[in-house]
């Protein structure tokens, strides 16, 4: 049985690039890095391995591999975006906050149950920050009754 999120993987241009934003910014703490220099199949390679802690006890993790080709770009919303919930007091400071470190904010975007604002960090991923409005949010059974509904009729309108 599946226990939760340990942590989520990434690419990223530069390690301390990547720290500046998601420690200095964002407060998430480097939490854990390591160099990799061979994989498990015994290729050599050149690949550091950063972890930055969420309150609670995932993370979100970077690899940085500079002699290996990727493609970075900036992402669309639609296309990938690592949503990170905060308190709605939060939102507000992060967005002030974000302004005058000149990380150019999106929002704040009222989607009736949470509210967010957007980022882009340095390697081209959009950071969404969401606070839940009181009263607005689903309780899970009836998300997951709804979520349900509204995938089958998705499926009926749009068949593979």
């Amino acid at each position: 049985m599946i226990k939760g999120l340990h942590h989520n993987a990434y690419r990223c241009r530069n390690s301390e690039e990547t720290r500046k934003f998601y420690e200095d910014f964002l407060g998430l703490p480097l939490a854990d890095a390591f160099p990799i220099g061979e994989t498990k199949s015994g290729r050599k390679t050149e690949v550091l391995h950063s972890f930055y802690r969420m309150d609670d006890g995932s993370f979100l993790a970077f690899f940085e591999a500079p002699y290996q080709s990727f493609e970075f770009k900036d992402q669309h919303d639609f296309d990938l975006h690592i949503a990170l919930e905060v308190e709605m007091d939060s939102l507000h400071e992060m967005f002030a906050k974000g302004k005058e470190m000149g990380f150019n904010p999106r929002g704040i975007s009222d989607h009736g149950f949470i509210h967010s604002i957007y980022f882009r960090d340095p390697n081209g991923y959009v950071i969404e920050l969401t606070a839940k409005v009181p009263g607005k949010t689903k309780d899970a059974k009836t998300a997951e009754a709804d979520a349900q509904s509204i995938l089958s009729d998705w499926t009926a309108a749009h068949p593979a």
